[in-house]
């Protein structure tokens, strides 16, 4: 796997000061995409175990919320693969800390609906994962006022909840 950035300070992809993490390779291709450049899944640098080492010690200060994964498309199935190491070890070392993942994949068409079955590490990935902000950008629905997303098709989950209840429990933040 291959990444474009890490945001050692991010406060625009979810509530407070976060580390994200923009992997490389998403075949959404959405309009107007942000962020371009990561459709190419050889984009940017390696993934390697001192990249991960990296962002683990980013994630250490108290002041720090949570984990962000972006892209590009962290649901890519060679990209599940390369951060599912990464979000187990950030679980086991800050279990308060949260995970946000943003997704062009639909939470219920797509990942309860085909990857849960088809791709080895949906579920446990899945079992790390605080909360999804999920569907595709759309730029005809782009909103400045709207919370930790672009387009008002997007949908903030929370996916243990969501998970547990068996149908899809929308944040407060979708207001």
């Amino acid at each position: 796997m291959n990444y474009a950035d890490i945001k050692r300070v991010d406060v625009a992809n979810g509530p407070g000061v976060r580390v994200s993490l923009f992997v490389s390779g998403c075949n959404h291709h959405c309009y107007n995409c942000f962020n371009k450049e990561t459709w190419d899944f050889n984009y940017g640098n390696v993934f390697t175990e001192q990249t991960r080492k990296k962002i683990l010690e980013y994630l250490e200060p108290d002041h720090i919320k949570g984990l962000s994964l972006l892209g590009g498309e962290p649901l890519e199935e060679a990209n599940q693969e390369g951060i599912l190491p990464l979000v187990r070890e950030v679980k086991q070392k800050y279990p308060k800390k949260d995970i946000w993942c943003y997704t062009g994949f639909l939470f219920d068409e797509d990942v309860l609906g085909r990857m849960w079955n088809e791709n080895p590490h949906t579920k446990e990935l899945f079992s790390y994962i605080d909360v999804l902000v999920d569907g595709k950008y759309v730029e005809e629905l782009k909103s400045l006022n709207l919370k930790f997303r672009g387009s008002s098709n997007q949908r903030i989950i929370k996916v243990q909840e969501s998970l547990v209840a068996g149908e899809i429990i929308l944040h407060e933040l979708n207001a």
